[in-house]
């Protein structure tokens, strides 16, 4: 069986290219929703003591390859923890997951 993330052989390598002045988000929310054809994923940046978290960068992709990243970003945590150490969750951390990659709630009180 075929490891569907290596290109055929053969296939030239892709050359990546970072511009120079990339500019660099950074995120602690992801809001993650789904179409039959798409995953997107918007990311916001969270700050103590504020009530809300503008969207400042949304990437849409194929579910095909929102696996692929899943897998790469799984082996990729591995291999951070072979070199660190275990990344621990806080207490109570599926609320944290629900809290930060899960359903947008209304707002209460309304």
């Amino acid at each position: 069986m075929s490891n569907p993330q290596q290109p055929p052989a053969g296939t030239p390598p892709i050359n990546i290219e970072f511009p120079a002045g990339l500019p660099t988000q950074y995120a602690n929310f992801a809001l993650i929703m789904h179409t039959p054809g798409e995953i997107i994923v918007n990311f916001a940046s969270i700050m103590p003591g504020t009530q809300s978290a503008p969207i400042h960068t949304r990437i849409v992709m194929t579910p095909l390859h929102a696996k692929m990243m899943l897998n790469a970003l799984a082996e990729n945590l591995q291999k951070y923890e072979a070199q660190f150490g275990e990344i621990k969750l806080p207490a109570g951390s599926a609320g944290l997951a629900e809290q930060f990659f899960g359903h947008p709630k209304p707002p209460t009180g309304q």
